[in-house]
């Protein structure tokens, strides 16, 4: 392998390193900012969407801004799930108006140290909303 190739493979772990310690605060606003620029979230799938439980039990929709992310907390209770991309306007019209009829959160940016922050459906929307205004 070249020196420019590991170089750019370091500097990749780097940047997910220096990503995923962000606070969820932070996570949440690069979140908002890449899924803006790229058009896709990102979950993880096997047999059914990877979800979680917020400390009172409500059902959460984990979601990571790239494959990279998502596949950081492909382990314990989601040991053998995979990311899987999915539009973003597909969240926007499909998955979120399912999500608040189910009465399930989304999470967004779960670390595997950390769990991602939970908005309401509502506030996910406008911050979207706004991350793809010109």
């Amino acid at each position: 392998m070249s020196e420019q190739a590991l170089s750019a493979i370091k500097l990749d772990a780097q940047r997910l390193a220096d990503v995923v310690t962000l606070s969820a605060p932070q996570r949440y606003a690069h979140f908002l900012r890449q899924v803006a620029e790229t058009g896709e979230v990102w979950g993880l799938y096997r047999d059914g969407w990877a979800l979680a439980k917020t400390d009172d039990g409500s059902l959460v929709f984990a979601m990571w801004p790239a494959s990279q992310f998502a596949d950081l907390c492909a382990e314990f209770e989601w040991d053998g799930y995979e990311p899987l991309s999915f539009p973003l306007d597909d969240l926007v019209q499909d998955l979120l108006p399912q999500l608040e009829e189910d009465g399930v959160l989304p999470g967004i940016f779960y670390t595997p140290g950390e769990r991602g922050l939970t908005p309401t459906i509502y506030m996910l929307r406008v911050d979207l909303e706004r991350a793809l205004r010109p």
